[in-house]
C-alpha cells in the first residue's frame, strides 16, 4: 500500500497534461522518420521473403513467374553505361596566350643580341662566345658555327620565328603527371579565350606536342616549309631552349564536362512481362536472375497501399511506445522535457541510420547491424534515465529497424543481442573507467554472438575473422563513445548519472570543505544524516548513493549564518535575543539559500529537490510554541517551511534521516530499545503530518527505513547504551 491512495496506475502510465515541446519532438521526429522511409521503400524488399528463398549460384528449387507487367531501372547496365559515357569524356586543356607571349618574347631577345653580333661583325669565335655568356650551355657549338657561316643568317633568325610562333600557336601541352588513361582515350578538348570569343578545339592525342616531343615537331613544320636544307637540320636546336608549356590541364573544366554528360545520361529501363518466366526451376539463379526478381518485388511494394498503410501503423504503434518509455510507470518518476527530446533524437537517429546504410552497405556474409552501434544508444539512456528505459529501447529499436527493412533475422538479432547485452553491461558501472570494461564486455559478447550467427547460417571460414573483428570492434568503439558523450550530455540534461553523484559524493569538494570550516556541527550532522539515508535506501531498493549525496548538501544553506543553528552552537545562543518570528524566518530561509547555492553549483535536479523537501512543509514547532505564548494571534503557516512534502523515496529518507539525527541529541543515555521506540515515534509523527503521502514508500518500507535507522544508530551510540530502562524528554526539532 503506497502513501498516496489517489494514483491511480492509469494516470501513472499518461501524463496529465501533453506537454507542448516534448510532444512537438516526437512528432517532427515520427515524421521525419516516415518521410525517410517512404523515400526508401525499396529497400525492404531487399528482405522480403521471395528474395531470401533464391541465391546467387544455388539451383532453384521452383519456377518463378512474374504475376504482372513492370519496367524497372537496370542498376548495373546504367552504371555500366555511366562508366563508358564518362570515359569518352575528353580531358580539357586551356591556351595559354601570356605563356605564349612570354616564350616569344625570350626569342626575341636573343634574335636582336645576335643581330646585333652580326651587325658589329665580330669574329665567329667571339660570336660564339657572346651567345655563350648569355645563354650558357644552351646551344651546340656546331650549330653556332652553322648560323654564323651561312650567307642567310638574317633570314635564319626569321625563318625561327615564324617555325616557332607555329608550334607555339599549336600549343605545347603540360601533361606532367596526368593520367590520361582516365579520359578519352582518343582525343583532348583545348579551350582558347579570345578577345572576342572563346573557341574549343579537338585534338588526337597522338597530335599532342610536349617538351619531350617538341623537337621532332620542329623538325617536321621545318621540313614542310619552303625552307633551305641547312636551317632545317639546326632549327630544332635553335628553337627548343624557347620552346614553353603554353597549354594546361584544367580540372574544373573537365569536372564541367563529367557533369553534363552524368546530367544527359539515360538510365537503362528493363521490362518484365506479365506470365514471363523469371527463374527456372532446376536452373542456377545468376546475379541478373535476382536484379530482376527483386525489381518485380519492389515494383510490388511501391504499388500496394497496403504496404504503406501497414508501415505507417508499425511506426504510430513504434512512437505509442515510446511515448510509453517516457511515463512515470515505465521510469518510475516525471521524465523533464530535455529527457524526453534525447530519447526522441536516440530513437530517431537510430531509425534513420538503419535505413540510410541498409541502402548503403551490402557486403555479404556481414550483418548491417555490424555498422550500428546498438549498443551506445542502449548504454546511454541506461547511465543517464535508467536501466528500464534502456531495456525497453533495446528491444523496441531493432523491432523499428526490422518492421521498415533496414534489418534482415541476422542483424536483428545480433542488434538485439547487443542492446540486452548494452543494458546488462551497465548495472555495475560506478566509475567512469567501467564504461570501457562495458565495451570491452559488448565487444566480447558481440563477437560470440556473431560467432554463433556464422555457425548457424554455414558461412565459409574465410569471412569469420573479418565479421568478429567488425563485431567486436562494434563494441569498442560503443564504450568509447559512451565515455566521450557522457559528460556533455550529463551538463546538457544536468542528469543524476551514478558518475557524477560520485564525484559529489567526494568530501573533499571545496563546498562541502567549506561547511566543514565555518559550520563543523552542520558538517557532521550531514555526514551521519548521509550514512543513515544510505543504509535505509539501500535497504528499500531505492538510489542510496542519490540519498547519500542529497544529505551531504541538503543544509549547505546554513553556511552563511552558521551560528543560528544549534549544531553550531556553544553556549551562546543567538535566538535568545530574537523574536520568534525572526528566528523563523532565519531559520527556515536555510532551505531557500540551499536551493539558490544548489543551482550555482549546477547540482541535479533530483538533489536539489531533496534540499527542497527535507522539511518538506512542516512547523518549526519551538518557535511556534513560543510565539504562542508571547501573541494571542498566530498563524502556523509564517512558521512553516517553504518547501513541499518530499515527492521521491530518496528525498522522503533524507527528511526523516535528518529528523531523526537532530532529535537523537536530546535523547540521554540512549538504549537499543529506546533508540527503537523513539526513531518508530518520530517517523510516526511525520506519516501522520502528512509529509510522506506523497512520497510513495510503503508501510513495508517504513519499517526496513526504521530498523536501519537503529542500526545504525545503536552503533554509532555503542558506547553509551544503557540496558536499564529509564523515561526520556521530550524532543523538539529546531532545524
Amino acid at each position: 500500500m503506497t502513501m498516496n491512495q489517489n494514483n491511480s496506475f492509469l494516470s501513472s502510465l499518461w501524463p496529465h497534461k501533453i506537454r507542448f515541446w516534448p510532444a512537438l519532438a516526437i512528432s517532427a521526429t515520427f515524421a521525419m522518420i516516415l518521410f525517410v522511409t517512404l523515400g526508401n521503400i525499396g529497400s525492404s524488399a531487399a528482405n522480403s521473403p521471395i528474395l531470401r528463398e533464391f541465391e546467387v549460384g544455388k539451383v532453384a528449387e521452383r519456377d518463378f513467374i512474374a504475376d504482372k507487367s513492370i519496367s524497372y531501372v537496370d542498376d548495373e547496365a546504367t552504371q555500366l553505361r555511366k562508366k563508358a559515357q564518362e570515359r569518352l569524356v575528353p580531358a580539357v586543356f586551356r591556351y595559354s596566350t601570356d605563356a605564349t607571349r612570354d616564350a616569344l618574347a625570350m626569342f626575341g631577345r636573343f634574335k636582336s643580341m645576335v643581330r646585333s653580333l652580326f651587325t658589329n661583325r665580330v669574329s665567329a669565335e667571339s660570336f660564339k662566345l657572346g651567345i655563350q655568356a648569355e645563354y650558357p650551355g644552351m646551344f651546340p657549338q656546331q650549330v653556332l658555327e652553322t648560323l654564323y657561316r651561312s650567307h642567310s643568317r638574317e633570314r635564319f633568325l626569321e625563318y625561327a620565328e615564324s617555325v616557332l610562333k607555329i608550334l607555339l600557336e599549336e600549343g605545347i601541352f603540360a601533361t606532367g603527371k596526368l593520367n590520361l588513361d582516365l579520359y578519352n582515350p582518343d582525343q583532348v578538348e583545348v579551350i582558347r579565350k579570345g578577345a572576342i570569343r572563346t573557341e574549343r578545339e579537338r585534338i588526337p592525342i597522338n597530335r599532342m606536342v610536349t617538351l619531350i616531343t617538341a623537337k621532332e615537331r620542329i623538325t617536321e613544320i621545318a621540313s614542310s616549309g619552303s625552307y633551305p636544307s641547312s636551317f632545317t637540320s639546326i632549327a630544332p636546336y635553335i628553337l627548343t631552349p624557347f620552346v614553353a608549356e603554353n597549354v594546361f590541364f584544367s580540372q574544373e573544366d573537365t569536372n564541367l564536362r563529367l557533369e553534363e554528360t552524368r546530367a544527359r545520361l539515360e538510365p537503362v529501363i528493363r521490362q518484365i512481362e506479365r506470365g514471363e518466366r523469371i527463374i527456372k526451376k532446376g536452373a542456377i539463379v545468376s546475379k541478373d536472375d535476382l536484379a530482376r526478381l527483386k525489381a518485380l518485388n519492389q515494383g510490388k511494394d511501391r504499388q500496394n497501399p497496403m504496404y504503406i498503410l501497414g508501415l505507417v501503423g508499425m511506426l504510430l504503434f513504434s512512437f505509442g511506445l515510446l511515448l510509453f518509455m517516457t511515463s512515470p510507470a515505465m521510469v518510475g518518476r516525471k521524465l523533464e522535457a530535455k529527457e524526453i527530446y534525447f530519447l526522441t533524437v536516440l530513437g530517431g537517429l537510430y531509425g534513420i541510420s538503419a535505413i540510410v546504410l541498409s541502402r548503403m552497405i551490402g557486403i555479404e556474409y556481414l550483418s548491417l547491424a555490424v555498422f550500428v552501434p546498438t549498443a551506445l544508444f542502449v548504454m546511454l539512456p541506461a547511465v543517464i534515465i535508467s536501466g528500464r528505459t534502456a531495456t525497453a529501447m533495446a528491444i523496441s529499436m531493432p523491432v523499428i529497424a526490422f518492421a521498415l527493412g533496414a534489418y534482415d533475422e541476422q542483424a536483428f538479432l545480433f542488434a538485439l543481442a547487443a542492446g540486452i547485452t548494452g543494458v546488462f553491461s551497465m548495472r555495475v558501472a560506478e566509475r567512469r573507467i567501467d564504461l570501457i570494461k562495458a565495451g570491452l564486455f559488448v565487444a566480447a559478447m558481440q563477437a560470440l554472438f556473431s560467432l554463433v550467427l556464422l555457425l548457424f547460417e554455414q558461412s565459409p571460414l574465410s569471412v569469420f575473422p573479418m565479421v568478429i573483428f567488425w563485431s567486436a570492434f562494434n563494441g569498442l568503439i560503443c564504450g568509447m563513445l559512451v565515455l566521450a558523450f557522457l559528460p556533455l550530455l550529463e551538463q546538457w540534461l544536468n542528469a543524476t548519472t551514478t558518475f557524477r553523484l560520485m564525484e559529489l559524493a567526494d568530501l573533499n569538494s571545496p563546498v562541502l570543505k567549506r561547511l566543514l570550516t565555518v559550520a563543523p556541527g552542520t558538517y557532521s550532522h550531514s555526514v551521519t544524516v548521509a550514512n543513515l539515508a544510505e543504509s535505509a535506501c539501500r535497504d528499500i531498493g531505492a538510489n542510496a548513493l542519490l540519498a547519500r549525496v542529497g544529505a551531504y548538501y541538503h543544509d549547505i544553506g546554513k553556511m552563511d549564518q552558521p551560528d543560528y543553528f544549534i549544531e553550531n552552537q556553544a553556549a551562546y545562543n543567538k535566538h535568545e535575543e530574537l523574536a520568534p518570528r525572526l528566528s523563523a524566518t532565519i531559520i527556515r530561509s536555510h532551505v531557500k539559500l540551499g536551493i539558490e547555492k544548489a543551482r550555482a553549483l549546477g547540482l541535479p535536479q533530483s538533489v536539489i529537490d531533496i534540499i527542497s523537501e527535507h522539511h518538506g512543509n512542516s512547523v518549526i514547532a519551538w518557535f511556534y510554541n513560543e510565539a504562542l505564548k508571547r501573541e494571542d494571534q498566530v498563524k502556523a503557516d509564517d512558521f512553516s517551511y517553504p518547501g513541499n512534502p518530499p515527492r521521491s523515496k530518496e528525498s522522503a529518507v533524507v527528511m526523516l534521516a535528518d529528523t531523526v539525527e537532530a532529535a537523537m541529541r536530546t535523547l540521554k543515555k540512549p538504549t537499543i530499545t529506546k533508540i527503537e521506540k523513539f526513531v518508530h515515534e518520530l517517523i510516526i509523527g511525520k506519516f501522520e503530518q502528512g509529509q510522506l503521502d506523497q512520497s510513495e514508500l510503503t508501510f513495508k518500507d517504513l519499517e526496513l527505513i526504521k530498523s536501519a535507522f537503529v542500526r545504525v544508530l545503536a552503533g554509532h551510540y555503542h558506547s553509551r547504551i544503557e540496558y536499564p530502562k529509564i523515561n526520556r524528554e521530550v524532543p523538539f526539532e529546531q532545524g
